[in-house]
Parts: structure tokens; C-alpha cells; sequence
């Protein structure tokens, strides 16, 4: 893929999304809630594929979060339908693409049929070599710090945890920390989103709604990426 501007040789390994908006972009269209996360749906798949064809090897889509158990129950309801028609429906494009697709969160707190179908595309996409996608689903920064550290305990532990140690218990042990976190919708918080991972991160905002993302926004977003200087405190 060629793109003005973009350093192939220096891109970010991890990216983390915050994909804010779907409510907004459905209300703005004169559509129901959950008009907006189809569409978002629609832009995640499109990110995805533009990230894996520019050549970033890890993303995070933050797709549903503890605290979004709070929201009316049709909306939830509607969303874990979503999410699991989605997963079952997209083997093809994963297939196609070589995306591994893993999970962070807390599974056994998803409804069965939406378990199911993350674990047969977890396990149907393993050997794939391209892009990993992590869906954070049922996933909050703080909840995957309190499994981790039980993951800990049960492991046989030692009397002191280094940070590197601490890390291999995480959800994604094999995903490097993100490079770049971009949150949409013009909100400027981390919404407790890889609050372990995220200490030398890049954040990128951007004003858009996420189901108005395209690809030039994915690169807009990398090229300010390229454009900092990363010192990690040095």
C-alpha cells in the first residue's frame, strides 16, 4: 500500500481504539442507538483491514466495557446480538486477511452464545500470521490488573513480582504495550482502557465520530504518530 507520508519503516506495532460515537452518529442520522453500532461495526471492519494492509501487526478495538453493563437493557441486549452475528458472519474475511483475533475481558461474564463465538474464532484463527485483533469485550483496565495478579497467586508465585513478570499474566501476554491509543468523538480520557499498558503510549483524539472514520483518518492518525519523538523518560 502506498501513502503519502507514512514511514513503513516506523509504524506503530499496537494500536489501541476507543471507538466512541455510534450514539452520537445514529442520533446526528436521525436513527435509533443501534443504527450507530452497526455502523461502527462497518468502520472497525474497514480499520482493520486498512491497518493490516499498511502493516500494524497488534490492534485493541475497545468493544464493550464493564461499565457498559449500565446502559438500557434492549441496547445491551441488542449489542451482545451484535457482536456475536458479527464474529460468525466475518470467518471469511478473517480467513482471507490472516487475522488472529484474541479476547481480553472477562469471558464467563458474556452470555454462552456470545462465548461460544468468540472462543471458535479465537481457536479458528490461531495459526493466522497477519494483523492480531484483540476485541475488549466485557473488559475494563482495572478488572484485567485484579485477574492478572490471581493468575499470579495460582501460578506458583514468588514473594516479589517484577514488572516484567506481572505483564505475562496480563489477557494478551504476547501483545506488546500500544505504541498509539486514538480515541474518536472528541472525548479525551482513557474510560479505564489498558491502564496497565497505556504508561508511554501516544494518544491521538480526533473529533470525528467513529462510524465516520475511513482509512485516511487511520493514516492521519499514524503520521502524527511518526511525527513524535518518543523518549520512554529518557
Amino acid at each position: 500500500m502506498t501513502n503519502p507520508g507514512i514511514n513503513t519503516d516506523n509504524l506503530p506495532r499496537h494500536i489501541g481504539i476507543i471507538m466512541d460515537g455510534n450514539g452520537r452518529w445514529a442520533k446526528s442520522q436521525g436513527k435509533i442507538r443501534s443504527a450507530g453500532h452497526r455502523a461502527g461495526l462497518d468502520t472497525a471492519k474497514l480499520i482493520v483491514k486498512a491497518a493490516s494492509d499498511l502493516g500494524i501487526k497488534y490492534i485493541t478495538l475497545y468493544t464493550f466495557s464493564t461499565e457498559n453493563w449500565k446502559r438500557a437493557e434492549d441496547e445491551v441486549s441488542y449489542l451482545m446480538k451484535l457482536i456475536g452475528q458479527h464474529l460468525k458472519k466475518e470467518m471469511d474475511f478473517y480467513r482471507t486477511n490472516k487475522i488472529r483475533v484474541v479476547h481480553s475481558g472477562d469471558l464467563e461474564g458474556l452470555p454462552e452464545n456470545v462465548r461460544d463465538e468468540i472462543t471458535s474464532v479465537i481457536q479458528s484463527t490461531s495459526d493466522f500470521g497477519g494483523t492480531s485483533v484483540n476485541l475488549a469485550i466485557n473488559y475494563g483496565g482495572r478488572a484485567e490488573i485484579i485477574r492478572a495478579v490471581n493468575r499470579w497467586k495460582v501460578s506458583g508465585f514468588t514473594d516479589i513480582l517484577f514488572e516484567t513478570e506481572f505483564s505475562s499474566f496480563l489477557d494478551c501476554p504476547d501483545f506488546p504495550d500500544p505504541d498509539m491509543i486514538i480515541r474518536t468523538a472528541g472525548e479525551q480520557r482513557l474510560s479505564n482502557f489498558l491502564v496497565w499498558q497505556c504508561a508511554y503510549s501516544e494518544f491521538y483524539y480526533s473529533s470525528k465520530l467513529w462510524p465516520d472514520w475511513d482509512k485516511e483518518d487511520l493514516f492521519d492518525a499514524v503520521r502524527s504518530y511518526q511525527n513524535r519523538q518518543r523518549k520512554f523518560g529518557g
